[in-house]
């Protein structure tokens, strides 16, 4: 398969700085997106930290330069899925110990959402509330869960999803990188083909744009690059209150061609009952 790619990050119409950031790595096929918190430039230094940090670490240990992996392997995941993992904790740690050493950093942290495909498997690893969508046949799925005191409340019953959606605590997030020097990362991985999209987004789209205005947009026909725009520009529309950070991947046949396309024209005569000299 290839992948095409689309990406925009945007300031939003309230605030005055951006202190989302985001990375790729198309060697690796690999795409990280971070929503940074702290106020002032702390987010900003955070968001960016993580970013660099995590891709710097996949691709070390891809090259087996005997870059330390971090944190234990869980062993039902395959080896990219853990450093990804192994990636965001270290990013943690690092974060954790700038703030330290700069009290005017105190507080600064950040969420992550990464992914890494290779051949038909899609490894992801996140913290916090940026979120991670698979639209595959125009449904969409959520493949992540937001670390947030509202989400958390929806899952024990205490609170409906309107509500969480309406909530003054939204943006309370549980779970964040660089507030302790170890973070907990949720992993997965799946099987993905061609015809799939996966999208990467802050919560500057999800808080201003539902899930399925988000799927129309991503239906309509046009390049990952021009729904990456129409997504930020939605979020706008709707009053632009946070920064819109998103990732638009999708996943495409590669072209056959030399050889290739020679057996795929002999497959097909033969399966039309033909012999090959038909060719």
């Amino acid at each position: 398969m290839q992948i095409d790619v689309g990406s925009r990050t945007d300031v939003g119409l309230v605030r005055t700085n951006n202190e989302d950031h985001y990375g790729v790595d198309f060697p690796l096929n690999l795409f990280v997106l971070c929503d940074g918190m702290g106020g002032q430039a702390g987010g900003e230094i955070a968001s960016r930290m993580a970013v660099e940090t995590v891709l710097a670490h996949c691709i070390d240990l891809a090259g087996s330069s005997g870059q330390t992996f971090v944190g234990n392997r869980i062993e039902e995941f395959t080896a990219p899925t853990n450093r990804l993992a192994s990636g965001i904790r270290l990013s943690s740690r690092i974060i954790y110990q700038e703030a330290i050493t700069r009290p005017e950093l105190n507080g600064m942290g950040s969420t992550v959402v990464a992914v890494r495909i290779i051949d038909n498997i899609m490894s992801l690893a996140h913290v916090g509330d940026s979120r991670i969508y698979l639209f595959r046949e125009r449904q969409p799925q959520q493949l992540t869960q937001d670390h947030s005191l509202v989400m958390e409340q929806v899952r024990q019953g205490v609170m409906t999803q309107e509500e969480a959606e309406r909530s003054e605590l939204s943006n309370v997030i549980l779970r964040a990188l660089g507030v302790e020097s170890h973070v907990e990362v949720d992993m997965d991985e799946l099987w993905v083909g061609a015809g799939d999209q996966i999208l990467l987004c802050s919560d500057g789209l999800t808080h201003m744009v539902t899930d399925k205005e988000i799927a129309e947009v991503l239906t309509q026909p046009g390049t990952p690059q021009q729904v990456a725009d129409w997504l930020v520009e939605l979020a706008n529309e709707r009053g632009g209150e946070d920064n819109t950070t998103v990732i638009v991947l999708r996943l495409i046949p590669a072209p056959v061609s030399g050889w290739r396309r020679w057996i795929g024209m002999f497959r097909e005569v033969i399966g039309n009952g033909k012999s090959s000299s038909a060719i």
